[in-house]
């Protein structure tokens, strides 16, 4: 857990870079409707949740910097007995100041009365325009209420201000505690990977691997990052394979991309291995060129080196490995200029980690890629995908789709692998499944 004193810091940096002329207004996570009156689970808005730890809906976050009678001001639902005999336990507004270390907090029904008066003041509104237009609206009619204050010699906003713009970069470094989260969202991913591996057999079927996965996450606290993609055989080539209910057979690969997540934070580790406990010669050759990839691009996850440099290794190793089967044709440099390789593996080898699965932060500054820093972490993640009908191929090699995947720290030194406890190595997969089924 990270500790309430952590998200006061984040609050007050975010204040000390919007400065006291500054406005930011941060509402929670909607409920969402399934259908009729059942509710999605709920999953709070991932920078509420970066800013306040606060975990119930109908709440919104008002950063005043400088304000006199409190910079820190949450609106929340009231503590309601009938109400909480339904749905569970409230903070309240008194919960929001004891609990959650807010200046001070009010009814959420009384904002349309209190919050314009508080963007009175104020030059700059910081604000996610475009995530929920309903509140967007609103929030347009409380400034403009604000505005009409001028007549009154009260300065009101003239101008709205991207947060993510000056928030998501806080995002991208993360702190001792949420590295100690997100090691715990590894290893209950890793836990569960590494569960698939030993259950699996032919005549089973995706969805009984997947409910694997979920009751290896549920039994230790966690919830699924995402929706588990389990694609067994020529189903791996799909990317985002979302069905995991074909029969397994034997003989095929299965890849599995599953992650867990705990306290908001996520983990993602994609793992193929043999359905039956062993790699066929085509499948092995494959596969080592993908795990020779990922090794030569986490080489490259250190201080300083380009975002861009491990997706680069990667397909380096990759387009070799594929001439050097007979899959392409040429030099290494000729395929990689002309994009060959693409045809074989069609995305980037990684991306930001944390909050969110693709968590938040610019992969660019100025139209250079960022130089990578300790605090970052990256997901690694190369693959081969040959269609099962690709033209021009040996049969031997269609149909299989193999992608290695694990979630990686920038640190001072050597790259910190947080889901290295499920083996990638196929020997270990194989003495793995193996040791199972003994």
């Amino acid at each position: 857990m990270i500790e309430q004193k952590e998200y006061a810091r984040r609050r007050k940096q975010l204040m000390r870079i919007v400065g006291d002329e500054a406005i930011c207004i941060v509402p929670a996570a909607p409920e969402r409707v399934r259908n009729n009156d059942s509710h999605y689970p709920y999953r709070q808005d991932s920078d509420f949740h970066y800013l306040t730890g606060f975990g119930e809906p109908e709440a919104v976050l008002a950063l005043i910097p400088g304000r006199e009678h409190g910079e820190q001001i949450l609106f929340c639902r009231e503590r309601d007995p009938e109400r909480e005999a339904w749905d569970g336990a409230r903070a309240g507004a008194e919960g929001a100041v004891a609990d959650y270390g807010m200046d001070d907090a009010f009814p959420i029904g009384d904002i349309d009365d209190i919050l314009p008066g508080m963007i009175e003041g104020r030059t700059r509104v910081y604000y996610h325009f475009g995530r929920d237009v309903e509140f967007d609206t609103k929030l347009i009619g409380w400034v403009n209420r604000a505005r009409e204050a001028v007549r009154r010699g009260v300065r009101a906003p003239h101008e709205f201000v991207a947060l993510g713009h000056v928030l998501h970069d806080l995002r991208l470094y993360k702190t001792r505690s949420e590295l100690r989260v997100m090691r715990r969202a590894a290893k209950i991913a890793a836990d569960a990977h590494a569960r698939a591996m030993r259950t699996v057999c032919a005549g089973m079927n995706e969805h009984e691997i997947e409910a694997e996965l979920l009751h290896a996450f549920r039994k230790q606290g966690a919830v699924p990052s995402y929706e588990p993609i389990v694609a067994g055989g020529a189903n791996g080539c799909v990317l985002h394979y979302r069905a995991n209910n074909a029969p397994l057979k034997d003989g095929d690969l299965l890849l599995i991309d599953a992650g867990a997540e705990v306290d908001c934070y996520a983990s993602d580790i994609t793992r193929t291995f043999p359905i039956n406990g062993k790699f066929s010669a085509a499948q092995r050759a494959l596969y080592d060129i993908v795990l020779a990839a990922q090794r030569a691009a986490i080489a490259e996850v250190r201080p300083g080196r380009p975002f861009i440099a491990y997706h680069d290794a990667a397909v380096r190793v990759i387009t070799a490995g594929l001439i050097k089967l007979g899959l392409l044709k040429g030099s290494v440099q000729k395929n990689i200029e002309e994009g060959a390789y693409r045809r074989f593996y069609m995305h980037k080898t990684g991306h930001w980690l944390g909050l969110d699965v693709h968590d938040v932060g610019d992969y660019r500054i100025d139209g250079e890629y960022r130089e990578l820093e300790p605090g970052m972490v990256v997901t690694v993640e190369p693959g081969i995908y040959i269609a099962p009908d690709a033209k021009g191929v040996d049969a031997k090699w269609r149909g299989i789709g193999i992608r290695i995947e694990d979630d990686v720290v920038v640190t001072r030194g050597e790259p910190e692998i947080l889901t290295s406890s499920v083996p990638n190595d196929p020997d270990e997969i194989e003495a793995l499944m193996a040791e199972a089924r003994a």
